[in-house]
Protein backbone atom coordinates (compact mmCIF):
# COMPACT_ATOMS: atom_id res chain seq x y z
CA UNK A 1 0.00 0.00 0.00
CA UNK A 2 1.05 3.59 -0.87
CA UNK A 3 1.88 5.58 2.48
CA UNK A 4 3.26 8.65 1.09
CA UNK A 5 2.75 10.39 -2.38
CA UNK A 6 5.92 12.75 -3.30
CA UNK A 7 5.05 15.50 -6.01
CA UNK A 8 7.92 17.58 -7.66
CA UNK A 9 6.83 21.17 -8.32
CA UNK A 10 7.76 22.73 -11.46
CA UNK A 11 5.45 20.79 -14.13
CA UNK A 12 3.69 19.12 -11.49
CA UNK A 13 1.97 20.92 -8.70
CA UNK A 14 2.27 24.00 -10.96
CA UNK A 15 3.58 25.85 -14.45
CA UNK A 16 6.82 28.06 -13.95
CA UNK A 17 6.03 31.60 -13.66
CA UNK A 18 2.21 31.23 -14.11
CA UNK A 19 -0.62 31.57 -11.77
CA UNK A 20 -1.34 28.26 -9.48
CA UNK A 21 -4.76 26.84 -10.61
CA UNK A 22 -6.02 27.36 -7.13
CA UNK A 23 -8.89 25.17 -7.08
CA UNK A 24 -7.06 22.06 -7.90
CA UNK A 25 -4.83 22.82 -5.00
CA UNK A 26 -6.72 23.19 -2.81
CA UNK A 27 -8.73 19.88 -3.72
CA UNK A 28 -5.14 18.61 -2.83
CA UNK A 29 -4.77 19.92 0.39
CA UNK A 30 -7.74 18.60 1.18
CA UNK A 31 -6.44 15.12 0.20
CA UNK A 32 -3.11 15.54 2.04
CA UNK A 33 -5.62 16.82 5.48
CA UNK A 34 -7.69 13.54 4.72
CA UNK A 35 -4.68 11.67 5.62
CA UNK A 36 -4.34 12.49 9.05
CA UNK A 37 -7.67 10.06 9.54
CA UNK A 38 -8.03 7.39 6.79
CA UNK A 39 -5.78 5.17 6.30
CA UNK A 40 -6.52 4.99 2.54
CA UNK A 41 -4.99 8.45 1.92
CA UNK A 42 -1.04 8.91 2.05
CA UNK A 43 0.08 11.61 3.40
CA UNK A 44 1.62 14.61 1.06
CA UNK A 45 5.46 15.59 0.47
CA UNK A 46 7.93 17.67 -2.26
CA UNK A 47 10.87 16.52 -3.83
CA UNK A 48 11.94 19.30 -5.92
CA UNK A 49 14.95 21.29 -7.50
CA UNK A 50 13.83 23.97 -6.38
CA UNK A 51 15.97 26.24 -3.57
CA UNK A 52 14.55 26.33 0.00
CA UNK A 53 11.96 29.23 -0.14
CA UNK A 54 9.67 28.46 -3.33
CA UNK A 55 9.51 24.51 -1.41
CA UNK A 56 9.04 25.83 2.09
CA UNK A 57 5.95 28.45 0.44
CA UNK A 58 4.62 25.66 -1.57
CA UNK A 59 4.22 23.12 1.56
CA UNK A 60 2.58 25.60 3.25
CA UNK A 61 0.43 25.72 0.91
CA UNK A 62 -0.51 22.15 0.40
CA UNK A 63 -1.03 22.31 4.53
CA UNK A 64 1.95 19.76 4.48
CA UNK A 65 3.48 18.65 8.00
CA UNK A 66 6.10 15.70 6.68
CA UNK A 67 9.35 16.88 5.72
CA UNK A 68 10.27 17.70 2.49
CA UNK A 69 13.16 18.02 -0.23
CA UNK A 70 14.57 21.56 -1.47
CA UNK A 71 17.72 21.02 -4.41
CA UNK A 72 17.08 17.19 -4.66
CA UNK A 73 18.31 16.37 -1.36
CA UNK A 74 18.06 19.05 1.25
CA UNK A 75 15.84 17.84 3.89
CA UNK A 76 13.63 20.65 5.49
CA UNK A 77 11.55 19.57 8.20
CA UNK A 78 8.76 22.22 8.80
CA UNK A 79 7.89 21.12 12.37
CA UNK A 80 11.03 22.33 13.70
CA UNK A 81 11.82 24.52 10.88
CA UNK A 82 15.10 23.11 10.32
CA UNK A 83 17.11 21.86 7.52
CA UNK A 84 19.95 19.15 6.78
CA UNK A 85 22.09 19.05 4.01
CA UNK A 86 23.53 15.77 2.75
CA UNK A 87 26.86 14.74 3.62
CA UNK A 88 28.03 14.14 0.05
CA UNK A 89 27.97 18.46 0.16
CA UNK A 90 31.32 18.65 1.46
CA UNK A 91 33.40 21.27 1.43
CA UNK A 92 34.85 20.55 -2.17
CA UNK A 93 31.50 20.81 -3.64
CA UNK A 94 30.82 23.46 -1.99
CA UNK A 95 33.47 25.32 -3.56
CA UNK A 96 32.65 24.03 -6.48
CA UNK A 97 29.42 25.11 -6.84
CA UNK A 98 30.25 28.59 -6.15
CA UNK A 99 32.87 27.96 -9.32
CA UNK A 100 29.89 27.04 -11.34
CA UNK A 101 27.68 29.91 -10.43
CA UNK A 102 30.86 32.64 -11.36
CA UNK A 103 31.06 30.07 -14.94
CA UNK A 104 27.45 30.79 -15.72
CA UNK A 105 27.64 34.07 -14.36
CA UNK A 106 30.28 34.82 -16.89
CA UNK A 107 30.30 33.04 -20.07
CA UNK A 108 26.35 32.18 -19.83
CA UNK A 109 24.04 34.96 -18.81
CA UNK A 110 26.09 37.43 -20.94
CA UNK A 111 24.74 35.50 -23.80
CA UNK A 112 20.90 36.42 -23.06
CA UNK A 113 19.91 39.40 -20.93
CA UNK A 114 16.73 37.15 -20.30
CA UNK A 115 19.06 34.72 -18.24
CA UNK A 116 18.66 34.27 -14.89
CA UNK A 117 20.81 32.37 -11.59
CA UNK A 118 19.01 31.19 -9.19
CA UNK A 119 20.66 32.96 -6.55
CA UNK A 120 19.19 31.35 -3.66
CA UNK A 121 20.53 27.65 -4.21
CA UNK A 122 23.02 26.40 -2.03
CA UNK A 123 23.99 22.93 -3.16
CA UNK A 124 23.42 23.22 -6.71
CA UNK A 125 24.24 25.60 -9.76
CA UNK A 126 21.20 27.00 -11.98
CA UNK A 127 19.70 29.50 -14.30
CA UNK A 128 16.44 29.92 -16.08
CA UNK A 129 15.20 31.07 -19.10
CA UNK A 130 11.25 31.60 -20.06
CA UNK A 131 11.78 30.38 -24.16
CA UNK A 132 12.27 26.59 -23.57
CA UNK A 133 14.15 26.91 -27.10
CA UNK A 134 17.24 28.96 -25.29
CA UNK A 135 17.30 26.50 -22.74
CA UNK A 136 17.26 23.61 -25.57
CA UNK A 137 20.09 25.46 -27.45
CA UNK A 138 22.41 26.29 -24.67
CA UNK A 139 22.01 23.19 -22.79
CA UNK A 140 24.54 20.63 -24.33
CA UNK A 141 27.28 23.49 -23.80
CA UNK A 142 26.62 23.44 -19.95
CA UNK A 143 26.43 19.46 -20.13
CA UNK A 144 29.90 19.61 -21.66
CA UNK A 145 31.53 22.36 -19.36
CA UNK A 146 30.44 20.75 -16.47
CA UNK A 147 30.95 17.08 -17.89
CA UNK A 148 34.95 18.30 -19.13
CA UNK A 149 35.71 19.83 -15.30
CA UNK A 150 32.94 19.11 -12.71
CA UNK A 151 32.87 15.30 -12.70
CA UNK A 152 31.32 15.20 -9.22
CA UNK A 153 28.20 16.86 -11.23
CA UNK A 154 25.51 15.92 -13.38
CA UNK A 155 23.56 18.20 -15.78
CA UNK A 156 19.44 18.12 -16.27
CA UNK A 157 16.93 20.35 -17.83
CA UNK A 158 13.26 21.36 -17.79
CA UNK A 159 11.55 24.05 -20.10
CA UNK A 160 12.75 26.92 -17.94
CA UNK A 161 15.97 25.82 -16.35
CA UNK A 162 18.82 23.79 -16.27
CA UNK A 163 20.07 22.45 -13.28
CA UNK A 164 23.95 21.00 -12.30
CA UNK A 165 23.80 18.98 -9.31
CA UNK A 166 25.86 16.67 -7.04
CA UNK A 167 25.73 13.64 -8.84
CA UNK A 168 25.53 12.61 -5.35
CA UNK A 169 22.91 14.59 -4.26
CA UNK A 170 19.70 13.22 -6.97
CA UNK A 171 16.70 12.77 -6.27
CA UNK A 172 16.96 9.50 -5.74
CA UNK A 173 18.84 10.38 -2.66
CA UNK A 174 16.13 13.09 -1.30
CA UNK A 175 13.52 10.52 -1.60
CA UNK A 176 16.00 8.10 0.26
CA UNK A 177 16.37 10.40 3.24
CA UNK A 178 12.37 10.65 3.23
CA UNK A 179 12.27 6.81 3.97
CA UNK A 180 14.25 6.70 6.28
CA UNK A 181 13.22 9.67 8.28
CA UNK A 182 9.25 8.00 7.82
CA UNK A 183 10.29 4.72 8.17
CA UNK A 184 9.05 3.44 5.05
CA UNK A 185 10.30 1.35 2.72
CA UNK A 186 10.56 2.45 -1.47
CA UNK A 187 7.91 0.40 -2.31
CA UNK A 188 5.34 2.74 -0.13
CA UNK A 189 6.14 5.26 -1.60
CA UNK A 190 4.73 7.25 -5.06
CA UNK A 191 6.67 9.82 -6.56
CA UNK A 192 5.12 12.51 -9.85
CA UNK A 193 7.98 13.96 -12.25
CA UNK A 194 8.29 15.37 -15.62
CA UNK A 195 12.29 16.15 -16.52
CA UNK A 196 14.91 14.44 -16.48
CA UNK A 197 16.29 15.12 -12.90
CA UNK A 198 13.29 13.29 -11.54
CA UNK A 199 14.11 10.32 -13.18
CA UNK A 200 16.37 8.84 -10.35
CA UNK A 201 13.60 9.41 -7.97
CA UNK A 202 11.34 7.88 -10.12
CA UNK A 203 13.53 4.42 -10.61
CA UNK A 204 13.59 4.40 -6.44
CA UNK A 205 9.97 4.09 -5.78
CA UNK A 206 6.74 1.48 -5.61
CA UNK A 207 5.16 3.59 -7.96
CA UNK A 208 5.83 6.41 -10.54
CA UNK A 209 3.86 8.72 -12.35
CA UNK A 210 4.29 10.98 -15.31
CA UNK A 211 2.60 13.82 -16.17
CA UNK A 212 1.06 14.27 -19.90
CA UNK A 213 3.42 17.26 -20.43
CA UNK A 214 6.45 15.29 -19.30
CA UNK A 215 9.36 14.91 -21.26
CA UNK A 216 9.52 11.46 -23.49
CA UNK A 217 12.93 10.04 -21.44
CA UNK A 218 10.97 10.70 -18.08
CA UNK A 219 7.42 9.13 -19.70
CA UNK A 220 9.58 5.32 -20.36
CA UNK A 221 10.32 5.42 -16.62
CA UNK A 222 6.58 5.84 -15.21
CA UNK A 223 2.62 6.00 -15.27
CA UNK A 224 1.51 8.28 -17.91
CA UNK A 225 -1.90 10.18 -16.67
CA UNK A 226 -4.14 12.01 -19.05
CA UNK A 227 -3.92 14.90 -17.06
CA UNK A 228 -0.86 17.83 -17.26
CA UNK A 229 0.31 19.66 -14.53
CA UNK A 230 -1.74 19.83 -11.56
CA UNK A 231 -4.51 18.33 -12.78
CA UNK A 232 -1.99 14.95 -12.71
CA UNK A 233 -0.99 15.53 -10.04
CA UNK A 234 -4.47 15.43 -8.62
CA UNK A 235 -5.20 12.66 -11.01
CA UNK A 236 -2.59 10.48 -9.24
CA UNK A 237 -3.65 11.31 -5.73
CA UNK A 238 -6.71 9.73 -6.28
CA UNK A 239 -5.77 7.04 -8.05
CA UNK A 240 -3.49 5.77 -5.28
CA UNK A 241 -6.32 6.42 -3.25
CA UNK A 242 -8.77 4.12 -5.20
CA UNK A 243 -6.17 1.55 -5.49
CA UNK A 244 -5.18 1.55 -1.79
CA UNK A 245 -9.02 1.34 -0.90
CA UNK A 246 -8.92 -1.92 -2.86
CA UNK A 247 -6.48 -3.47 -0.88
CA UNK A 248 -7.58 -2.41 3.03
CA UNK A 249 -10.35 -3.97 1.32
CA UNK A 250 -8.83 -7.45 0.48
CA UNK A 251 -7.24 -7.62 3.72
CA UNK A 252 -10.57 -7.02 5.18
Amino acid sequence: MIKLFITDLDGCISTPFKTPEWDLLSQIRRLNEQSSHDMAVPSLSICSGRPFPYVEAVAQWLGITNHVVFESAGVFELASNTIKLHPSFDDEAELQVRELKQWLNNEIVPLDDNFIIEFTKKMDAGIIHLDTEVIQEIYPRIKEYVSDNYPRFEVHDTDVSINIVLSENNKRTGIHQLCEIMDLSPDEVAYIGDSSGDIPGLKFVGKPFAPKNAAESVKREAEVLDGEVTKAVLEAYRQIIRENRKKLAAAG
